[in-house]
């Protein structure tokens, strides 16, 4: 696997940007490996945060200035978005989390579903775009199909998507990239058959849009998802939903509440000091490329930021693919993946491996199931608690890789390979190396 050094990234001044980095634990720098988890913040945005609760807040439709300023800092944040996402900024809602706001959307967006009628999801998704729609469907007497994890390569399976996607099918629910092991997922073949039979598609962006660039019309997206604090900013959920469907959408809200879009998504006061800190996020991945419009800017500095991610990741991978006492759960090298890496090893538990890494090495690394429980069951984990995950962000760089690293062969010398007991669709075990 290649991971040529990136040499054109501008590691060092992205690095001082993060106020967060400065941080000293057990007498080293903190090395965070938890970006899946929760990004560091960028300082730009805790800037704007502070600023709009220094400078006077107010809630909306007010003559006085604080309120006309709150309103423009939320007009300038789906401005952001909808350049972020390439959609209209008059799509984009805020809200608590993803989670809170799929349950919210899927109950207002199933009011007229019948019991005849069919919803997909997969066993790769993070729990918040499965349990929504599994609530739908038991609510509404729904059938719901499964697209299936292929355990052999950590990817979905597509090959049946004709018998699964049908007529009778109301929407399709599929992540972009998988928050537990990384894989990216082609949406895109499984939204185009979702619109041969006019069904809509729901994706889960959450721990794609930090790592890479979004279309959402080039997905097939018609309900899209991300959270801020994935991507240097505060804790804020983002959805963006077509206008077609705004437009069509009742949410269950109080009488008075504004009934246009997207506010009318928005129920109750909104975060207006995380939506200030959303602008200067996406100015800051905007900054590290270059073009004529924030757009262009984007896509670049997605370009910059998965050419260093890789580069880092990829070293990692290829160091731990060496080392017998790690189980790696990844997807082939041929298949695109975020800088997530997925492990068990030899004789420790997850939770013992982080606990390691955090008080020797001074290294945040994460251990469990990562609500991705389908996955875990399906790869046999959960019972020997879950993985540990390592996730880069781009901050982070070679000379922690290398930390990580040696960390890793203190941690496994003397360890002795294992195989790992996989369970397959409720039943069959078989035993391979997932070592790829």
């Amino acid at each position: 696997m290649s991971h040529n050094k990136n040499d054109h990234f501008p590691i060092n001044d992205v690095r001082t940007q993060f106020p967060a980095l400065k941080r000293i634990y057990n007498k080293k720098p903190a090395i965070y490996f938890d970006g899946p988890g929760g990004s560091q913040v960028v300082k730009s945005s805790i800037d704007a945060v502070t600023d709009y609760m220094l400078k006077g807040g107010a809630n909306l439709h007010g003559q006085f200035p604080t309120s006309i300023e709150t309103e423009n800092i939320i007009s300038e944040a789906r401005e952001a978005v909808a350049d972020l996402l390439a959609v209209k900024a008059s799509e984009v809602a805020f809200g608590a989390n993803m989670t809170t706001l799929i349950f919210s959307i899927s109950r207002a967006i199933s009011r007229n579903w019948k019991d005849d009628e069919e919803l997909v999801v997969t066993e790769l998704d993070h729990r918040a775009n499965v349990d929504p729609w599994l609530e739908v469907a038991k609510e509404r007497g729904m059938k719901v199909r499964w697209i299936r994890l292929n355990p052999d390569t950590c990817t979905l399976d597509l090959a049946n998507l004709d018998e699964i996607i049908t007529e009778k099918t109301r929407l399709v629910a599929i992540g972009l990239a998988s928050n537990a092991i990384g894989t990216i997922n082609n949406v895109a073949r499984v939204a185009a058959k979702a619109r041969e039979v006019g069904a809509l598609v729901a994706v889960d962006g959450v721990h794609a849009v930090p790592h890479i660039a979004v279309d959402r019309d080039q997905i097939g997206a018609d309900l899209f998802f991300c959270s801020t604090y994935k991507f240097f900013g505060p804790h804020l959920g983002i959805a963006v939903l077509r206008t077609e469907i705004l437009d069509a959408l009742s949410p269950y809200k109080v009488v008075p509440a504004p009934d246009y879009m997207p506010d009318k998504l928005e129920t109750g006061t909104q975060n207006h000091e995380g939506i200030a800190g959303v602008k200067p996020v996406i100015d800051f991945i905007a900054s590290l490329g270059s073009g004529s419009t924030r757009r262009e800017k984007i896509l670049s500095g997605y370009k910059n930021i998965e050419a260093h991610e890789n580069s880092v990741v990829n070293k990692i991978r290829d160091e731990m693919a060496q080392m017998p006492e790690v189980t790696l759960f990844q997807a082939p090298d041929d298949v695109k993946k975020t800088p997530t890496i997925a492990f068990q090893i030899n004789g420790m538990t997850p939770t013992e491996v982080c606990k390691y890494m955090a008080e020797e090495h001074s290294l945040f690394v994460a251990d469990g199931h990562f609500y991705a429980i389908n996955l875990a069951d399906i790869l046999g984990v959960n019972e020997s608690g879950g993985w540990v995950r390592a996730g880069l962000a781009p901050y982070n760089t070679e000379e922690e890789a290398n930390q990580f690293i040696d960390a890793l062969h203190h941690l496994t010398s003397g360890r002795n390979t294992r195989q790992i007991p996989i369970n397959i669709f409720g039943g069959l075990r078989k035993f391979f190396n997932l070592k790829n």
